[in-house]
């Protein structure tokens, strides 16, 4: 058979309208399992290929998913963009990826950059000043579907997958609860962003209702720096906490820093306690109890929601991912 074989020739063998043969390949929802599988497996044997610069010229898009997210190097932002790929990867589609480096007007810039490059969907995860995200709508109306993920606006309709952060702050509260700690230090990120107050709002409203005697010390130190001297600070105080809550995992290498210089066993002298994709706690002797956030999950459903809205267009939706304790040493 010729390689380029066409949808039409596909749909006359089958039987079916070009449109059906189409909607098959793509794995649209209304197409029934067994006619896909007829369509592939012919399409397949014919050694079919789509027309992906056809494609480009008729839908003024190409086959390429756009990711736009703070920074690429850690290890949260890198098993997002892990599982984006390997689904994007499945379906027929590339990425894009950029980093904004928490700097909005380089956000700003890489957007444009990645409009014109007639991506078909966005992820994006925002800035720490990012308040207006109406340059990030606008693609909508050029039918290019946008993703808030991690990091999303709390203020406006849109797609968007995000943790259940205050169900994480509560589960870590009720952990420190559980053993009894009378004096937390809770450490959290850069307090514009709405995952630091979500996670702070839950942390705190949990101490309130089941444990009000216990004191509570609240610090926003964002980064491994500030977090070590913001430690180091605590325990030089008479009195000393007895556990210390991290939000993220940058905050937490910054507290065991500071941890490992005054030489404070763990758990014997001090809880710690996090919120991690899982890799930075599983590093130090003891392993570190943390709620886990996966951002391979997270990524996951990320592309299933755009996957969504490239097939059908769909009312906006707000997927909340779940977390849970995984238990270490450390308490």
């Amino acid at each position: 058979m010729q390689q380029n074989s066409t949808l039409k020739k596909l749909s006359e063998i089958l039987n079916l309208s070009i449109s059906t043969v189409s909607r098959a390949l793509k794995d649209h929802p209304d197409i029934s399992d067994k006619t896909k599988t007829k369509v592939k497996e012919l399409a397949q044997a014919l050694d079919y290929e789509p027309n992906s610069y056809a494609i480009q010229l008729r839908t003024n898009k190409s086959k390429v998913i756009g990711i736009l997210l703070p920074s690429v190097t850690n290890f949260f932002y890198d098993s997002v963009i892990a599982a984006i790929e390997t689904k994007a990867r499945d379906f027929g589609y590339s990425v894009m990826m950029m980093q904004s480096g928490d700097d909005l007007e380089t956000e700003m810039a890489n957007l444009k950059l990645l409009k014109q490059s007639r991506i078909s969907g966005l992820f994006a995860s925002l800035t720490i000043d990012t308040k207006n995200i109406e340059p990030f709508l606008k693609l909508n109306d050029l039918d290019i579907p946008v993703i808030f993920l991690d990091r999303v606006p709390d203020y406006e309709p849109c797609n968007k997958i995000r943790f259940a952060d205050r169900e994480a702050s509560r589960i870590a509260a009720e952990a420190l609860i559980q053993k009894q700690k009378k004096h937390v230090l809770a450490l959290f990120g850069h307090p514009n962003l709405s995952i630091t107050q979500k996670r702070k709002d839950g942390f705190i409203e949990t101490y309130q209702t089941k444990s009000p005697q216990t004191k509570l010390d609240i610090s926003f130190p964002e980064h491994l720096a500030p977090s070590r001297i913001a430690t180091l600070e605590a325990f030089k105080k008479k009195d000393k906490p007895d556990a210390v809550f991290c939000m993220g995992d940058t905050i937490l290498i910054g507290v065991m820093e500071a941890i490992h210089q005054l030489n404070i066993k763990v758990p014997e002298e001090v809880a710690i306690i996090g919120i991690s994709n899982g890799f930075i706690p599983n590093m130090y002797n003891p392993k570190i109890t943390y709620v886990e956030t996966s951002g391979y999950k997270l990524g996951l459903q990320s592309f299933d929601r755009m996957l969504a809205c490239l097939l059908d267009k769909t009312d906006v939706k707000e997927v909340l991912v779940e977390p849970r304790l995984v238990e270490g040493k450390s308490l």
